[in-house]
């Protein structure tokens, strides 16, 4: 089990669940979290991680809010201060890079839902510091925060549902075409017959186990090998 750490964020405090592995030492990780908040799901996203060998830490982009409610996450997503969102998950990385347990020069990045597109976001704005990212189904909302995606210089995994509503097929396939075409290495891997959230197992409605463990799968084994 992990525990809630603090770290410097450009002039405040920021926080945040890291997890570590028995081992006791390996590749950073940053996870970022989904609309509800820093839920019990996020933190166990970073216990699975470290079981898997990997130094996990999930910041609080929500400072402790968290909720379960549709309405009121989405209050929470569209009202929150990307600034503030940026120097905290810069913050988690620095702290990663700094703590005696990362074993590793980069990180690799895992969101859901909101956090894989702020995971996207983020590779571009800490290129030099990100080898990796993996978006679950990720939506970037806020048109103030379309990345320069020139910029961006990690490998990218992605992980997304045919049934999304919210970030559809065909987003999906025109988002992997701009970037390919730029010279990125970029796959985004639309999953059949799953819907939005399908990774969350707190959320039975729409849990996909199958899907969500070939997704696992395939994104540890893309930390191993491009954290480094």
């Amino acid at each position: 089990m992990g525990e809630m750490v603090s770290f410097p964020s450009n002039g405040h405090t920021g926080h945040g669940y890291l997890a570590l592995p028995v081992a006791g030492s390996g590749a950073g990780i940053i996870v970022i979290q989904e609309w509800w908040g820093l839920v019990p799901h996020i933190k166990d996203v970073c216990d699975r991680l470290a079981a898997e060998g990997f130094v996990a830490l999930a910041p609080d982009l929500f400072n402790g809010k968290t909720t379960t409610e549709p309405d009121e996450a989405g209050k929470l997503m569209m009202t929150l201060n990307l600034d503030q969102a940026a120097r905290d998950m810069g913050g988690a990385i620095d702290y990663l890079k700094r703590h005696d347990a990362v074993t590793t020069a980069g990180v690799g990045v895992i969101g859901f839902c909101m956090g894989g597109g702020l995971a996207l976001l983020l590779g571009c704005q800490r290129p030099d510091d990100i080898d990796a990212i993996a978006p679950f189904y990720g939506v970037i909302p806020w048109e103030a925060a379309q990345p320069d995606w020139s910029k961006l210089s990690a490998k990218v995994r992605g992980h997304f549902a045919s049934e999304d509503g919210f970030f559809t097929p065909d987003k999906v396939k025109d988002l992997e075409d701009t970037l390919v075409g730029m010279g990125k290495d970029v796959e985004l891997i639309v999953h059949p017959n799953v819907d939005h959230a399908f990774f969350n197992d707190t959320r039975p409605e729409v849990h996909h186990p199958e899907t969500s463990q070939k997704a696992w799968d395939e994104t540890v084994a893309f930390f191993h090998e491009h954290v480094v």
